[in-house]
């Protein structure tokens, strides 16, 4: 009979590799400054370095790390280098890290309160905690009506929200369930993330029933365009479901006027949800508060601290005015998890709070970033970077060869050089390609603007002002000046 054979990785070899790993990025992290930016392979070279067919018998794990090093980290977009100036921040940190660790070690499957009280008990506190940081009105804190629960993104709060605001309108089990469903409108304005649409199309809202709200010089929503927009569907026979309000815009991080829609939303019986993704972890900070001004009108709010609080992704907060109206929009309830605490009502069972039924143990790393830095340390964090911004809004305004988008936002900077559009993405394929930098673009205005945003862990003055150095020099060589 042959003998039982064990393929698994054993206490020691498993303390001996995970102080390898650790170890592994420590030097990571003090050496990513040596690494491009942006990842230079060609499409299909990390591929073409793997083998075709996976092994029959198991590597050692020094030849899986070998490869971590010498094919995986060639593929990277090294996203915690200082010099990560793209799109909005995916921030971490070390106690993030570690939080995250100790989270892959208990494998918790989080779905009910019963298949682990502490991620349940452990997510609600850490929510209070945030809520009390914000000062956000008592509703959203869970010993109210309301609540709060981590979720992966952005745009998943924004289609339970969604989901949450049609079920309002729109009963799942009444008769006329589609014909009314077709006469639910959406309103965002063109300055609105993707994913406000993806979730119509999830929610079964079709694009024609989404209106687009015409902004501002700022490229904030006009409210007086919302609330004749919401007034002419009523004539019409719509029914207005859902407004999305921003806090700092992907493009320009422009501000919408919160206070003005909140009131046009509760006058008009229109859920109002908050997309704050990153300016939210700003209002931490009680002289930036005022970028929630008028939350207290929101039936939905939610921001990303894996942008701009150090806590690596997945990790964004939502938070509700009326946990019901959420979980009977999302709740079903199969046998087979049913049990005498869910039935007691006096416990949280997250899986109705969300899309999937599964959910891992995010708040572990989230109470770590809290109480290692304290709320002041945040603070000070948050404070710098936008400290940085200003200055570099000064060196560009001292520069006649530049323009910027005007009022600066918080730690964003969207500037072009004064010659076309060809000349500035020509500019911006010569600096990401140079693996010094790294920056993302929008269109403004009709105009080709370059982002520079400044929001990664380990950023500083001095790695703004290279920057800035090499932005200036590559566009003097390419004008031959």
């Amino acid at each position: 009979m042959e003998k039982d054979k064990n393929y698994h990785m054993d206490i020691e070899k498993f303390r001996k590799h995970g102080k390898q790993v650790i170890d592994w990025l420590a030097d990571y992290y003090e050496n990513i400054e040596d690494y491009p930016v942006l990842s230079q392979v060609s499409p299909n070279e990390i591929r073409d370095s793997l083998p075709d067919h996976p092994p029959l018998e198991g590597e050692t794990f020094d030849d899986i790390l070998k490869d971590v090093s010498n094919i995986i980290v060639k593929g990277i977009t090294h996203w915690q280098s200082p010099n990560f100036f793209a799109y909005f921040p995916a921030n971490t940190s070390g106690p993030s890290i570690l939080g995250e660790l100790l989270s892959a070690g208990f494998g918790v499957q989080g779905m009910l309160w019963s298949t682990s009280p502490a991620c349940t008990e452990l997510e609600t506190h850490v929510m209070n905690w945030l809520a009390e940081a914000l000062q956000l009105p008592k509703k959203f804190f869970s010993n109210s009506f309301g609540g709060g629960v981590i979720e992966d993104s952005a745009s998943s709060a924004a289609l339970c929200a969604l989901l949450a605001a049609r079920e309002r309108q729109v009963n799942n089990c009444s008769s006329d369930y589609h014909d009314k469903l077709s006469r639910c409108t959406v309103y965002i304005s063109n300055q609105t993330h993707s994913s406000l649409k993806k979730a119509c199309i999830i929610a079964g809202i079709g694009d024609d029933n989404i209106r687009y709200i015409p902004v501002n010089k700022n490229f904030s929503m006009q409210s007086d365009e919302l609330l004749s927009k919401i007034r002419q569907d009523r004539l019409n026979k719509f029914i207005p479901t859902f407004v999305c309000g921003t806090v700092g815009t992907t493009s320009s991080l422009a501000i919408d006027p919160i206070l003005k829609i909140g009131n046009i939303c509760k006058t008009e019986n229109v859920w109002f949800h908050i997309d704050a993704a990153m300016a939210g972890s700003a209002a931490i900070c009680p002289e930036y508060r005022y970028l929630l001004n008028g939350i207290e009108l929101a039936d939905s709010f939610s921001f990303n601290p894996h942008k701009w609080l150090f806590t690596n992704f997945d990790c964004n907060c939502f938070y509700v005015a009326n946990k019901n109206e959420l979980i009977k929009a999302l709740s079903v309830n199969p046998e087979y998890l049913k049990n005498k605490y869910s039935d007691s009502k006096d416990v949280i069972d997250y899986r109705d709070w969300q899309i999937p039924l599964g959910r891992r143990f995010r708040a572990l790393k989230l109470w770590f970033v809290i109480r290692y830095y304290g709320l002041n340390g945040l603070r000070y964090h948050v404070k710098k970077h936008i400290e940085i911004t200003g200055q570099l809004e000064e060196l560009i305004k001292n520069d006649s060869e530049y323009e910027l988008i005007s009022p600066v936002s918080l730690n964003l900077i969207c500037f072009r050089h004064k010659k076309d559009d060809d000349f500035n993405k020509i500019l911006l394929d010569k600096l990401n390609k140079s693996g010094k930098i790294f920056m993302s673009h929008t269109i403004l205005n009709d105009k080709y603007y370059l982002r520079l945003c400044i929001g990664q862990t380990n950023t500083k003055l001095s790695h703004v002002k290279k920057a800035w150095d090499l932005i200036t020099r590559t566009a003097k060589r390419l004008t031959g000046s």
